[in-house]
């Protein structure tokens, strides 16, 4: 009663809890960060979840209930310690497998019931299941490119995807031509008689372009008329997943291969590493499983049981995920703090009208520009807003927890910034949108672009350390 009595008078406590709304106008923001209890329920139970978990495992993991293919890095720090331990064990003559985890990708018997989903999403007569999608490109390029043959793959494309095929060619003795997305006229001028490949994505990382499958489908097949005999097109449907594109793509003709990481937005639950190559071209896919028997790369069967359990959910989350990265892009776009901003939701997009025509769902990935920051403005933000929480600093994408990091210092980190400038992927912040409420999501990006530059190394190192401390995790990283 005294409390009360207190409350009620001149000296009345205030509450200092900040509604959500106020962070939810892009032309202003309060100074203190968006708090987790203040969130929606489904946000702040998501959020506990996977905290309560990490405390419990002693590992960082994205998912309530445990293992993830990634870690919360809590910024770029440890994703930089260890690129360059990477980098240390090349030098030192020592495997880099052997470095922390980040991503689980560097680690197989397919089953009939998920080879049948697969055949069925990507409307293929066969297809087949890879350990990873990078292990079903490597897969393929190696059955089709051979000596004096030449490739062709487009400039936005995955870079672990372009330098295997690169290297691939110089190892075989073929030739090897890296051509700009939407350039249509250059890459009909580059075909020539001895060219076994050309590769595109549906949507590229990290700007977001968009491929006409219609196209380009019927340049490849009016090459082959013409004499290209050898010629083939492979499709990377990872950001776009089966649900994107607006028919199949092995309905379109001249679309020879579909190539996927089932990771993504099939899996959907960052648990799960796999892929696969889906076709109607059985002899080739006779070739590539004959590879996969004598190298590996195969997946096994208990991911794949893990993987049909969740599959019949998987469409549904991808939908509420490409809805969270639209709004999320919308105010973005119209943030006065924001350059630029790449989704195909927007309608400025540069492929807005092959999107319109070919595409119905626009994808969870996006990524931004901040107004007038440099690359190490850019980091700084990443880290400032991986503080916040709800956006996890992680590698991938359409998990459950959205990810963000720097572009930089996650995919380029060993890229001269003049190269990154050049091929105009510099300064990218890249955010892959999970489930969470998207005013969640939006209420944090506002208040790290409107209060980043406040927010000091020291701050930010301070809070690396009590975040590790209380949840249990990378002892020591401030020593380090």
């Amino acid at each position: 009663k005294q409390l009360e009595t207190f409350a009620a008078g001149p000296y009345r406590l205030y509450d200092l809890r900040m509604p959500l709304e106020e962070y939810l106008n892009p032309e202003s923001c309060p100074a203190e960060r968006p708090r987790l209890e203040d969130m929606h329920a489904s946000t702040a139970s998501l959020h506990e979840g996977i905290d309560k978990a990490i405390r419990s495992e002693g590992i960082p993991y994205l998912h309530p209930e445990g293992k993830t293919l990634q870690l919360d890095l809590l910024g770029s720090p440890n994703m930089v310690a260890w690129q360059e331990g990477k980098i240390a064990a090349m030098f030192e003559d020592e495997c880099w497998s052997e470095l922390p985890q980040v991503y689980a990708r560097y680690g197989t018997e397919t089953t009939a019931r998920l080879l049948g989903e697969v055949r069925k999403l990507e409307n293929a007569r066969s297809a087949v299941l890879t350990d990873c999608g990078m292990q079903a490109c490597a897969l393929l390029f190696d059955v089709l490119v051979e000596s004096g043959s030449h490739a062709i793959i487009m400039r936005q494309s995955y870079n672990k995807t372009r330098v295997y095929l690169q290297k691939l060619c110089e190892r075989v003795g073929a030739e090897f031509t890296l051509m700009d997305d939407g350039d249509y006229e250059s890459l009909e001028a580059a075909i020539s008689e001895n060219t076994c490949l050309v590769f595109a994505e549906t949507y590229t990382n990290p700007l977001m372009r968009a491929l006409d499958p219609v196209r380009m489908g019927n340049l490849v097949s009016e090459k082959r008329k013409a004499g290209c005999s050898r010629l083939r097109l492979v499709v990377d449907n990872t950001i776009a997943a089966p649900w994107g594109p607006a028919k199949p793509l092995l309905n379109t003709e001249g679309v020879d291969f579909v190539v996927a990481s089932g990771t993504k937005a099939l899996g959907g639950q960052d648990r799960d590493l796999w892929g696969y190559v889906a076709s109607n071209n059985i002899e080739a896919l006779n070739q590539v499983m004959d590879l996969q028997a004598m190298r590996g790369g195969t997946l096994d069967w208990r991911r794949a049981e893990a993987l049909l359990e969740k599959l019949p959910e998987a469409g549904a989350a991808y939908e509420n995920r490409c809805a969270g990265a639209t709004r999320v892009a919308e105010m973005l776009a119209a943030h006065p703090r924001v350059s630029e901003v790449f989704h195909p939701s927007l309608k400025n997009h540069v492929d807005s009208e092959v999107i319109s025509s070919h595409y119905k769902l626009p994808g969870s990935l996006l990524s931004f520009r901040i107004d007038g920051a440099d690359e190490e403005q850019t980091k700084h933000f990443c880290d400032v807003l991986a503080s916040c929480v709800i956006l996890r600093y992680a590698l991938s994408f359409d998990g459950i927890a959205t990810k963000l990091n720097h572009h930089a210092t996650v995919s380029e980190y060993f890229t001269p910034p003049e190269e990154l400038s050049r091929l105009g992927i510099d300064r990218l912040v890249r955010i892959g949108v999970g489930l969470e409420d998207a005013d969640d999501l939006i209420a944090c990006l506002n208040w790290a672009l409107w209060h980043h530059e406040k927010v000091s190394e020291e701050e930010l190192e301070d809070w690396r350390e009590s975040r590790s401390s209380d949840l249990g995790i990378y002892p020591g990283a401030k020593d380090d």
